[in-house]
C-alpha cells in the first residue's frame, strides 16, 4: 500500500493530475457552480479555468526559472504582475461578450469587475504554482535521500569488496604463479596489488575522487589482469585524456564495466579477448570495453555490479551521460559517455 502511494507521488502525471483536480475544485466553489444548470454556462466556465491554467502554467514554465535558477525574485515578481494584468484584461474583456448574458455564470456586477478578475487570476495562480512547488521540492528532495541511501550502500559494497575471498584467492594464486615462473615480476605485481587494496580504502569515504586516481586504478587492474590471461588473450588498453588533473569522477564508477569484461570475456581458452578505450576531450568522457563472448561458460553473474552502476549513474549524473550495451553472439560492447565537471566534487 505505501509502495503504491509513493509510486503515484513520483509520477509527474498523477502529480500534475491532482494540480487540475485541487485547482478546478477551488475554482468551481468560489464561483458556486452548484447554482449552474445551463451546459453553455458550465461551458463557459471550463473555458475560463483553461484560459487561468494556461496563465499559471505560462508562469510556471517561463517565470519561475527566474526565481529558481537565475535567483532575481525582484524580476519575477514584476513579470507575475504584468502577467496577472494581461490575463485579468482578456478576462475582463470576455466578460462584455453576448454569450455570458444568457449565461448563469458571473452574473453579479462585482464578479464583471477588473478587480475581480484580478483575484481570480491571482488566486488560481497561487492554487496551482503552490501544489507544483510542493511536488518539485518534494522530488529533489527524495532525489538526496536516494542518493545518500545509495552512497551509504557503495560503502557497505566497498568494505565487502576490500574481504572478497574470491578476489584475493585470484589475487594471490596470479601472483604465487607469476613467482614460480618469472620471480623478477614478484616486486612489481606486489605493488599493483597494493594499489589496488590502498585505493579501495581511501576512496571509501569519498564521494569524488580526481581522474587520475580513478584511471591509476584502472590501469593496475588492467596490468593485473594482464599477467592472468595476456597469454591466451588478446588484450588492449588505451588512454587518452586531455588533462587528467582538472576532472572529478564517482570512485569505482568504471571499473565495473571492465571487470565485468574480463570476467566473461577471458573465460574462454581460445580466441578471447578484451578491448578498452577511455577517453576524455573537453570534459567528455567516453568509456568503450568490447570483450569477446564464448559459446558456453560455466560463469555465474547477478549482474548486482552493473546494475548498481547504472543506478549511481542515474542518480549522479542525471541527464548527463549516455549508456549503451549491445550483446551480440560473439561480442559485448558498453559504451559509455559522462559529461564531467571541471574543478568540482562529483557527486557531492
Amino acid at each position: 500500500m505505501n509502495r503504491s502511494i509513493n509510486d503515484l507521488m513520483d509520477n509527474k502525471w498523477w502529480q500534475e493530475f491532482a494540480v487540475v483536480a485541487f485547482s478546478f475544485t477551488i475554482y468551481t466553489l468560489k464561483n458556486d457552480w452548484m447554482f449552474i444548470s445551463s451546459i453553455g454556462s458550465i461551458t463557459l466556465g471550463v473555458l475560463f479555468y483553461v484560459i487561468l491554467y494556461v496563465h499559471a502554467q505560462f508562469n510556471r514554465f517561463f517565470f519561475l526559472p527566474i526565481l529558481f535558477k537565475k535567483h532575481k525574485p525582484l524580476i519575477y515578481i514584476f513579470l507575475t504582475i504584468i502577467g496577472i494584468i494581461i490575463f485579468s484584461v482578456l478576462l475582463n474583456n470576455l466578460m462584455t461578450l453576448d454569450m455570458f448574458s444568457q449565461s448563469q455564470l458571473y452574473q453579479n456586477s462585482h464578479q464583471k469587475s477588473f478587480t475581480f478578475q484580478f483575484a481570480s487570476v491571482s488566486g488560481t495562480l497561487v492554487c496551482i504554482l503552490s501544489p507544483i512547488i510542493v511536488f518539485k521540492f518534494y522530488r529533489i528532495y527524495k532525489q538526496q535521500t536516494d542518493k545518500t541511501i545509495l552512497y551509504n550502500q557503495m560503502q557497505l559494497n566497498a568494505l565487502r569488496a576490500q574481504l572478497n575471498p574470491h578476489f584475493l584467492f585470484n589475487t594471490f594464486n596470479t601472483l604465487y604463479g607469476i613467482s614460480l615462473q618469472f620471480p623478477e615480476r614478484t616486486s612489481d605485481l606486489i605493488m599493483k596489488v597494493s594499489q589496488l587494496m590502498r585505493y579501495q580504502l581511501e576512496s571509501n569515504n569519498e564521494h569524488s575522487v580526481s581522474l587520475e586516481d580513478e584511471l591509476s586504478f584502472i590501469n593496475s587492474y588492467v596490468q593485473l589482469e594482464k599477467e592472468r590471461v595476456a597469454h591466451r588473450c588478446e588484450i588492449t588498453y588505451k588512454c587518452e585524456i586531455d588533462n587528467e588533473n582538472a576532472y572529478k569522477i564517482s570512485p569505482m564508477l568504471l571499473i565495473a564495466f571492465i571487470e565485468n569484461a574480463f570476467k566473461h570475456g577471458t573465460c574462454a581458452i581460445e580466441k578471447c579477448f578484451v578491448h578498452i578505450n577511455i577517453s576524455v576531450s573537453k570534459g567528455l568522457l567516453h568509456l568503450n570495453v568490447i570483450n569477446s563472448v564464448p559459446k558456453e561458460t560455466k560463469v555465474i553473474s547477478t549482474n548486482i555490479g552493473l546494475k548498481n552502476t547504472t543506478e549511481r549513474l542515474k542518480l549522479i549524473y542525471g541527464e548527463d551521460y549516455t549508456l549503451n550495451v549491445n550483446n551480440d553472439p560473439t561480442t559485448y560492447n558498453v559504451d559509455l559517455k559522462i559529461q564531467l565537471k571541471m574543478g568540482k566534487n562529483e557527486g557531492s
